[in-house]
């Protein structure tokens, strides 16, 4: 049964007459709890005058007033009570803000375990410090609204909302001693993302896991609007959350002193109660598999801006959405409502709280757990402290046998799944791979092999044939790439390591997820020293725009390397490995690499293979590379530089380049094959661009380059815009065109086939537009026969299926 507790439920406790805390603990509790509020308004409101000991004055008030009081002290008095039972049960234990601007709550209890001021040693607790610390917030210069890499303590960005309980649940794979408490907002219980979110509990494993403790925070309102959880009856909200299979424990009011008992009970309640259920699981007979326990969850009900004036200029504003921003709005303008700020701050009774310096009081300062315990210097919150690189096998021994390039097919994907097979079981408590039920589709199953899908939920005896469900799995498969990507960075940010594949098409679903940890990861990276390197996020995208079979428009959408270039060049590499060895020396490299967002596009269908090892491990290593078995220009200045980046771009022009020498002999032709994506940037616009003397090495600076792209040809445009040559670059991609079709079919529809890119070689060399008439002719007898054959057999020829490259 649920546990609802409101203000004349309290469930007895026999040693203090039913109430949990003593007439001391609460007195000092809420004295906390006053000084975070207190904190929270200062950083809100003031540039001057911080601990009130003179009259508030408009000079005392910032220019511009910007932040979010509504969540502050709901989340402040979560955090007090955490504190209490961090001492009392020396809990290892992180905090998330859900709500997209509560910073101030975290912040403010960073300031008091003192965290702050030894990461900024110029916010002291002291007045000087004090007023620094409020200054700064949501001021130009300083730090914004919600909890940002320079928060202390923080691993969830909260600028965009959904996404707190999937890092939440990230965090606790593989930390068994470690409680993450949650606090959902909500407003971001309305996101998808975070609705999907609740279904985590399918996948914590008691025995290996750490817990998750989700807060719904209640408060009624968003922006302008109500709030649909805190509107629906409270039966069907207990319900709702039965069905997530949650143990909901409801605490509700708005007296503090009344509050303070009941969330002390509920919260030690729920903290037993999920240290029984560890309890029972670790302590079963060696062999007993864990069944999926109710694990308890608390919805807090407390009024919206908790503490702030009841009312401004005859309207609601505590419990109202009025309180969700700045609940008094023009206190520089208004002397009447720039006391109602006075008298606010004043309630909580600055002067009882810290010392003459400006300081907590020493028994205030005892409230709070010390060393790593307090919440917001726990090093899970800044997981690079506790990373350990990976141990992996050498990728070499899982190499394709390449004689002769280009005469063998082999899958990319099912070679690397090897390699991640094995990488899997010599990290068997820090490495998980996540894929929306996809891991098999994309080719990758050698890894079940090593370990099943993580699975908490129902079996049934037919899952034991084929389905690869277990218990300890740590491949991470629900239908959610919000969840997956989630709990993926959860996971890296709390020092762990991972991999991730997804289709092409619907790797979009992650572009606002990619575009914040990116953001996450640029700060942490270029501005903050106390911030450890973190693992790399590892994106394999395959199932590509080139393959369709079944799919058809719907699937084809390569735009993913268009988001990911438009973050910082510091922490971004795309990576279009042309055949399996050239996949396993990146797919090696990003799984040792940190503080960068990988982007691997492979596909999982057969493809030639060219490169031995020792010949992929050079080409990846340069990035970017001339391919001599398809070159005729050695000694000479070439016709034409064909260059190309992905699979099925790099076979058609490998088969164009066949064509042409067979066909047009005399032509001058250099292949140039691209891995790296970055390589293609000036050195001065990317750390690993090419310098301009490599790259007119490469392309000359005057010949006709024909670059057949895997995806929209703007972007390389876009990385190649300042290059000298830039005028004679014509580029060949993805352009929205086609639907269910054959591979080559495809390509034609989009012109990056061979039998196009031969044509545009014969119309860009001047000598050939003269000499190759007839074999231009011949081309466009090819596509036309090329394009009926597809449609009239359902499949390409056999002289397309099977060619080789010619020895």
């Amino acid at each position: 049964m649920s546990s609802v507790v409101k203000e004349k439920e309290l469930s007895k406790d026999k040693s203090q007459g039913g109430k949990p805390l003593s007439a001391d603990e609460l007195r000092k509790m809420d004295a906390y709890w006053r000084a975070c509020n207190y904190l929270c308004v200062g950083m809100l409101y003031l540039r001057a005058n911080p601990l009130l000991r003179k009259p508030l004055e408009p000079d005392h008030i910032k220019n511009r007033l910007l932040g979010h009081w509504g969540s502050d002290p709901g989340q402040t008095f979560v955090w007090v009570h955490l504190n209490r039972l961090i001492k009392k049960y020396d809990l290892n234990l992180i905090y998330l803000s859900g709500p997209g601007h509560g910073a101030p709550a975290t912040l403010s209890n960073s300031y008091l375990e003192g965290v702050y001021s030894e990461v900024y040693p110029d916010k002291s607790e002291d007045v000087a410090g004090m007023l620094k610390f409020f200054k700064q917030f949501s001021f130009p210069g300083g730090i914004g609204s919600h909890c940002t890499p320079e928060t202390p303590g923080s691993i969830h960005e909260g600028g965009e909302l959904g996404y707190s309980l999937s890092h939440g649940f990230g965090a606790a794979f593989d930390n068994p001693d470690l409680i993450v408490t949650v606090v959902v907002g909500d407003g971001e219980a309305e996101t998808g993302p975070l609705a999907t979110s609740w279904h985590s509990n399918k996948f914590l494993n008691p025995v290996r896991d750490g817990a998750v403790l989700p807060i719904l925070h209640l408060n009624g309102y968003k922006i302008a609007n109500p709030t649909v959880l805190a509107r629906i009856s409270p039966e069907e909200l207990e319900w709702m959350f039965k069905g997530y299979g949650w143990e909901p424990h409801v605490v509700e009011g708005d007296d503090p002193a009344t509050m303070h008992q009941l969330m002390a009970g509920v919260m030690e309640d729920c903290v037993t109660e999920i240290r029984a259920i560890q309890k029972k699981a670790r302590s079963a007979p060696k062999g007993t598999e864990p069944e999926r326990p109710r694990w308890p969850m608390i919805i807090l009900r407390s009024p919206k801006g908790w503490t702030c004036p009841k009312e401004i200029d005859g309207h609601k504003l505590e419990g109202s959405w009025r309180a969700h921003q700045m609940p008094v709005l023009d206190p520089l303008t208004n002397p009447k409502h720039l006391k109602l700020v006075e008298k606010w701050m004043k309630s909580y009774k600055p002067e009882e709280l810290f010392d003459e310096s400006g300081k907590l009081i020493a028994e205030l300062r005892e409230m709070a757990p010390v060393g790593q315990r307090r919440i917001t210097a726990n090093p899970h919150a800044n997981g690079g402290l506790l990373r350990k690189p990976m141990e992996l096998p050498d990728f070499r021994d899982y190499a394709v046998k390449v004689e002769k390039p280009g005469q063998i097919e082999v899958s990319p994907t099912d070679v690397l799944a090897h390699f991640l097979r094995d990488a899997m079981k010599m990290n068997m408590t820090s490495f998980r791979v996540f894929g929306p039920d996809e891991t098999a589709s994309n080719k990758l199953q050698a890894i079940y092999e090593a370990s099943g899908k993580t699975w908490m939920a129902k079996l049934l005896p037919e899952d034991a044939d084929g389905g690869d469900l277990a218990r300890d799995g740590r491949v991470m498969e629900i239908l959610s790439e919000h969840t997956l990507e989630g709990w993926f960075e959860g996971y890296v940010l709390t020092g762990r390591h991972g991999f991730f594949s997804t289709y092409e098409s619907f790797v979009h679903i992650i572009d606002s997820m990619f575009n914040q940890h990116a953001k996450w990861l640029e700060k942490s990276k270029l501005e903050l020293r106390w911030r450890a390197p973190i693992s790399s996020i590892n994106l394999l995208i395959t199932s590509l725009v080139w393959r369709q079979d079944h799919n058809g428009f719907t699937h084809q959408d390569p735009g993913f390397l268009d988001v990911v270039t438009n973050k910082s060049p510091e922490i971004t590499r795309i990576y279009l490995p042309p055949d399996a060895n050239c996949l396993l020396s990146v797919g090696d490299h990003c799984l040792r690499s940190a503080n960068y967002v990988n982007v691997i596009v492979a596909d999982k269908a057969p493809h030639m293979q060219y490169l031995n090892m020792d010949d992929a491990v050079k080409h990846c290593t340069k990035g970017i590379g001339i391919w001599d078995f398809a070159s005729n220009d050695a000694g000479d200045e070439p016709d034409v530089v064909m260059a190309c980046a992905g699979d099925i771009p790099t076979e058609e022009a490998l088969a164009a380049v066949a064509i042409l020498r067979e066909r047009c002999s005399d032509v001058k032709i250099r292949f140039v094959n691209v891995v790296d994506l970055f390589r293609l940037m000036p050195e001065t616009e990317h750390p690993h661009g090419l310098s301009e003397k490599e790259f007119d090495g490469l392309f000359t600076k005057n010949k006709p380059v024909i670059f057949n792209f895997h995806a929209y040809a703007s972007l390389v445009h876009k990385l190649t815009y300042k290059r000298t040559n830039h005028e004679n670059f014509h580029v060949r991609g993805y352009k929205e065109k086609g639907n269910i079709n054959t591979p080559l079919e495809l390509a034609i529809l989009n012109q990056i086939d061979r039998f196009n890119l031969a044509i545009d070689v014969i119309d860009r060399v001047p000598r050939l537009q003269l000499t190759a008439a007839h074999t231009k002719e011949w081309l466009k007898g090819q596509i036309i026969e090329a394009v009926n054959y597809a449609h009239e057999n359902g499949i390409d020829s056999k002289e397309i299926r099977e060619w080789r490259w010619p020895l």
